[in-house]
C-alpha cells in the first residue's frame, strides 16, 4: 500500500541533509535554474562564496551536484544539479520545506 502523497520512494535522508542548511538550499535552488559558477551562485543567493563553496562540496559528496568542467580547472568551475537532486528539490518544493 502506498502513501496518498506519493512520497514512498523519497530519499528522506538526502532531503533532510539539504534542508538542514540554508546554504545547501540556496545552492540547489539556484542550480535548479541551470548550471553556474560558485561566484554566480553566491551573487544570486546573496551568500559568501566560502559558504557556497562548502555547500557545493557537501552536495558533491552526496552526488547531488556535479562539476561540469575538468577537475583540475581552478577558475570558471561550473556546477550543475544531478537528476537525483532535481527529484529531491521537487520534493522539497512540493512539501514546502524550503
Amino acid at each position: 500500500m502506498s502513501s496518498l502523497d506519493g512520497t514512498d520512494d523519497v530519499p528522506w535522508d538526502d532531503v533532510g541533509f539539504v534542508i538542514s542548511s540554508h546554504y545547501r538550499v540556496s545552492v540547489l535552488d539556484r542550480l535548479s535554474e541551470g548550471p553556474a559558477t560558485p561566484t554566480q551562485i553566491a551573487t544570486d543567493s546573496e551568500s559568501a562564496v566560502a559558504h557556497v563553496s562548502r555547500a557545493l562540496q557537501e552536495l558533491r559528496d552526496r552526488s547531488l551536484v556535479e562539476l561540469l568542467v575538468p577537475e583540475q580547472r581552478r577558475k570558471g568551475r561550473v556546477y550543475g544539479i544531478t537528476d537525483d537532486a532535481e527529484n529531491i528539490w521537487t520534493v522539497i518544493q512540493t512539501q514546502q520545506m524550503a
